[in-house]
């Protein structure tokens, strides 16, 4: 069973990508694996060959309002790749390829 996160962060309000974004993974809010979006807002490699079970990924993004944003993700088996879609108005996530 091999499992791996990748992540990416797209600034909608400037319609471009996030670079210099933090992002964590931990797990019972131990930090795991820890990087900064590059200039096209990707983390192409946050964690792998990591253990099933719950996971928070935690983003710190460019936006005046939503100073930290933290999903739960159940990860089983497989790549995940858990974009964040963020703007001063509004921010959501979704489960990429």
């Amino acid at each position: 069973m091999s499992i791996s996160v990748s992540t990416h962060v797209l600034d909608t309000a400037r319609g471009r990508p996030a670079a210099g974004v933090r992002v964590e993974l931990a797990r019972q809010r131990e930090v795991v694996a820890a990087g900064e979006t590059d200039e096209e807002g990707r983390i192409r490699e946050l964690a792998r060959d990591l253990e099933p079970g719950r996971y928070e990924l935690m983003f710190w993004p460019p936006s005046p309002f939503f100073t930290r944003v933290e999903l739960e993700v159940e990860l089983e088996d497989g790549h995940y790749h858990v974009p964040l879609l963020v703007s001063p108005y509004g921010c959501a996530s979704y489960r990429g390829s």
